[in-house]
């Protein structure tokens, strides 16, 4: 009874604890700001109770393999945390390049439960890196170099992937606007319509990346993933590879994840609006009711490359082979470009001036 009990008062999307309000008579999440009324504190409870007894015991001891085989490497420059297989050597940070350090172990806490495999080797993706390179004019000459070219990491990274369960309300104004000319008049008639949409939205597999140091829109941009192709976490796929390892846990991921949530849900609401020539929306009501994680590893070719004090981000995903990034333009060979663009122009009207003036 006790279990139970704690389960109805937990917060269904970040795990802290609710409390309540006397002034609203909700149960509310002062960390991730979600609130309930009572019948759906009642809901929810119900479903994690249900879930709770559909779910297989699961082992309580710390996954000893995991912790044995996998060591964390310490970059002292960025502060990134990469895992890797007990036989990696790790000779640079992927992420700001300097030498990094065998730290230890770590503990079983921070074991994936699924990871999709790379489908990509790293000759396939520095294929894509130099079919990127080939479109762009004015890149510094180092960044063709065998050395940089040696620093593309395979690199999993650590997302937490979120079913979300959505509850989504929306009034507007439609207005039908119908114009006609009968003789010498144009005419125009203007229907109004009170709109209104309720949904309950399921978004499944709704990823973010759980490190810190790791960009998020990079990471947004990589996507999506086919998790069809994911397993059950083993150790051998770590081998050859670096895998990060989180340091945003599910609470401080979830404004993130609903953030995504919201704006995925006001855009499917709206979208059911499109049989009317414009559409106010005057009330929208989007709560995320429930989430349920995974903690996954996902691959991606990352790159980094520093010129001047910036450093510039690139990402290859690992299974699609998607590549994003910006980048750098080299001052010098773009001058010279302009310089000799002007040579250019100047010579040709130099000619056509000379055909002119006879």
């Amino acid at each position: 009874m006790a279990q139970m009990e704690s389960l109805a008062y937990k917060c269904p999307n970040c795990a802290a604890d609710l409390k309540f309000s006397a002034k609203d008579q909700r149960f509310n999440c002062e960390y991730c700001l979600s609130s309930f009324t009572e019948e759906e504190m009642k809901s929810i409870a119900a479903a994690l109770e249900q879930q709770t007894a559909n779910r297989p015991q699961e082992e309580v001891a710390v996954d000893n393999e995991f912790a044995e085989q996998t060591s964390v490497y310490i970059c002292n420059s960025c502060g990134a945390q990469i895992m890797a297989d007990a036989n990696t050597a790790a000779t640079f940070c992927y992420y700001c390049h300097n030498p990094v350090i065998l730290q230890g172990r770590v503990s079983g806490e921070f074991r994936p439960s699924y990871v999709l495999p790379f489908q990509l080797d790293r000759e396939t993706a520095l294929r894509h890196f130099g079919e990127f390179v080939k479109k762009h004019w004015f890149i510094p000459k180092d960044f063709f170099s065998t050395a940089q070219q040696e620093k593309i990491t395979g690199l999993y990274v650590p997302f937490w992937v979120t079913d979300v369960d959505v509850n989504g309300e929306m009034d507007a104004l439609g207005k039908k606007i119908r114009t006609w000319t009968s003789g010498n008049y144009q005419y125009t008639e203007t229907r109004e319509y009170a709109v209104a949409r309720k949904a309950k939205v399921v978004l499944r597999g709704l990823p973010a990346d759980g490190a810190s140091h790791i960009d998020d829109d990079l990471m947004e941009a990589v996507e999506p993933f086919d998790y069809k192709a994911v397993k059950p976490f083993a150790m051998q796929y770590l081998s050859g590879f670096f895998a990060e390892k989180y340091d945003m846990d599910m609470a401080k991921m979830f404004p993130r994840i609903q953030q995504r949530a919201v704006q995925a849900s006001d855009q499917l609401l709206r979208s059911s609006m499109t049989n009317y020539t414009s559409v106010s929306v005057t009330r929208a009501d989007i709560r995320v009711m429930g989430t349920k994680w995974e903690y996954m590893l996902l691959p991606v070719w990352f790159m980094t490359y520093k010129y001047g004090d910036k450093v510039y981000e690139f990402a290859l995903n690992g299974q699609t082979g998607k590549f994003v990034g910006e980048p750098p333009l080299s001052k010098s060979r773009v001058a010279l470009f302009c310089t000799l663009l002007a040579l250019v122009i100047g010579i040709i009207g130099f000619f056509v001036g000379g055909l002119l003036g006879q």
